[in-house]
């Protein structure tokens, strides 16, 4: 199982972190000792002193797929989630300082909080799914999936120009603005339209 992850998908969030609009899906991975499941807490790592939460909508693949044409793209999946890219964003900056790779800040354990998952068309409309994160009860990130720079079914083509899409595997689709750092006593909750898919707190 694969875990990719979109970034500077929302104009608002590149903006705010004066990221030029990317002409592509821009990607990178997690590995599976990413995920932290179940409402389970989050533990701020003692590495970075500025964790940043992200919200995302997550897709799972259902189908296995290589070369796949957008047009074609809805068929490789029919289930949705809420995430969180947990971000440590001092690690960030110094790693984007030097051109390397952002494993270190991005792809740490626990890094990845992933929800259920439900169907898609549990949604009247699936290309405008509205979601947000709430923070000790105040909303701090809001965004719907219209507002993508890259819809789902061309992040799907891109991606599987360069991998073979398997079953299970889940895609993080970027975070809209509101992006801030996270401390010991947080209490996180991620909602798809009016529906709670987590809740938890920060360790």
């Amino acid at each position: 199982m694969k875990i990719f992850c979109i970034g500077h998908n929302y104009e608002a969030h590149a903006k705010e972190l004066k990221n030029l609009l990317p002409a592509e899906p821009v990607i990178f991975m997690k590995p599976d000792t990413a995920l932290l499941r179940n409402n389970a807490p989050f533990y701020i790592p003692n590495f970075s002193g500025e964790v940043h939460h992200e919200v995302e909508l997550v897709f799972r693949i259902n189908r296995l797929g290589k070369g796949i044409n957008e047009k074609f793209a809805h068929r490789y999946y029919n289930e949705i989630g809420l995430g969180i890219d947990f971000t440590a964003r001092d690690i960030q900056y110094q790693l984007m300082q030097k051109g390397l790779p952002w494993e270190k800040c991005k792809a740490f354990d626990g890094s990845a909080v992933i929800s259920e998952f439900v169907d898609v068309n549990h949604y009247s409309n699936p290309n405008a799914i509205s979601f947000r994160l709430e923070v000790n009860g105040d909303v701090r990130q809001h965004g719907n999936s219209g507002d993508m720079l890259f819809g789902v079914d061309r992040i799907i083509s891109e991606l599987s120009k360069y991998f073979t899409l398997k079953i299970g595997d889940l895609i993080y689709t970027g975070t809209p603005a509101g992006i801030g750092a996270v401390a010991i006593g947080d209490r996180l909750k991620g909602f798809i339209e009016d529906e709670c898919f987590f809740d938890f707190v920060v360790k």
